[in-house]
This record gives structure tokens, C-alpha cells and sequence, in this order.
């Protein structure tokens, strides 16, 4: 069976992609699985840069074909902020919580009422040097006041989904995987996996 290097160190992340890719002919392993530290520099200002700067210097670093993807939220009343920025957002020491904090008190001093926000995901498969190909999804929804709900990670327990009345981190890995931003573009990438595998 052919690996497929999934360009993450996060593990929650890994395990939810490795669901949303479970019907794909390929051997799913993570830089942790294959003993890749390194981090590929994100210096591109889109998703679409950064997802392919993962995806080709990972490839390069393993030999295996790469899936990396770059993904994050896009809060309408912040100028679509933090977008590319999300994992960074708050400085390189602050975490989930700090980042978190962050997006409400930013939106609180705005005084902008309309809390439309987006979560937006790329997906880059390298398949060699030479071979490349993109998936774009997204998932609409509205930011709350406070956190809700313990699953998920980043900014899902603030990501309301307003027909569910619920957040992300209050869904269950399957609700979430038929919504989410990262499911609908792995969705696409999945076919072109089994068609490749």
C-alpha cells in the first residue's frame, strides 16, 4: 500500500484527517509516524501559498507524496482576520484559549454587531516535484459570545453553525466531518486519492 504523508504534527488534526480520508487505498502517516520534526516555514499571505510551501517541502524532506492543508478562520466584522494568520494569531507563545480570547475581545471593540464569520480550508496534495493539485472548502457560520462545547480544537467551541445552534466543538467528530470546511475540501481530494491510489 502506498503512503500518503499527512504534513501534520497535531494529533487531533492527523486523526480527523485520517477519518475524512479512510476511503482512499493509501497508508495514512503523520511527520510524527515517520520522525519529521522540521516545520516548513508559512510565509506565503494565503492559504492557497501556504498550503503548497507545506505540501512540496514536506515532500521533499520524506520522498512521499504529501498532504498538507491550511485552514482558518475569517471573522467578517475583524476584515476577515485572523484568515492566514489563525494559528499565529496572538503572538507565538499564545494557545487555543489566548486565541480565542482574543477574536471576542477584538469583536467586542468593534462594535460591530454582524458576528458572519467563515472557516476556510485549502488542501495541496504533492504528488512529486512536479505534480500538484488543490481542493478549497468552506464552512459558514457565526462567532458567539462565549465558548461552547468541549470537542474539536482551534477556534470550534467559538464557531457557531446557526441551523444546529450549535458550535463546532459541540458536535461529534461525525457531525462535524459532514460540515466542516476541512471535510468538504479532503471530500474532493479523496477522489482524486482513489482514482490515484
Amino acid at each position: 500500500m502506498r503512503k500518503l504523508l499527512i504534513a501534520t504534527h497535531n494529533n487531533k488534526k492527523f486523526t480527523e484527517l485520517k477519518s475524512l480520508l479512510r476511503s482512499t487505498d493509501f497508508d495514512l502517516v503523520s511527520l510524527s509516524d515517520i520522525g519529521i520534526i522540521e516545520e516548513v516555514d508559512e510565509t506565503g499571505t494565503t492559504f492557497e501559498e501556504n498550503a503548497c510551501l507545506k505540501a512540496k517541502g514536506y515532500l521533499q524532506l520524506s520522498g512521499l507524496p504529501t498532504l498538507a492543508d491550511d485552514s482558518g478562520l475569517e471573522v467578517q466584522a475583524l476584515n476577515w482576520e485572523p484568515g492566514v494568520y489563525s494559528a499565529r494569531y496572538g503572538g507565538p507563545s499564545a494557545n487555543d484559549q489566548d486565541r480565542i480570547e482574543l477574536v471576542l475581545q477584538n469583536l467586542a471593540q468593534s462594535n460591530d454587531q454582524n458576528r458572519s464569520a467563515q472557516f476556510r480550508c485549502v488542501v495541496a496534495i504533492a504528488f512529486s516535484e512536479h505534480s500538484l493539485e488543490m481542493y478549497n472548502g468552506i464552512c459558514t457560520g457565526e462567532i458567539t459570545t462565549i465558548p461552547r462545547g468541549e470537542n474539536g480544537f482551534g477556534y470550534d467551541s467559538i464557531f457557531l453553525i446557526p441551523h444546529l445552534n450549535k458550535t463546532l466543538a459541540e458536535l461529534t467528530s461525525e457531525e462535524k466531518n459532514k460540515i466542516s470546511h476541512r471535510s468538504a475540501a479532503l471530500s474532493q481530494a479523496a477522489e482524486v486519492l482513489q482514482n490515484s491510489g
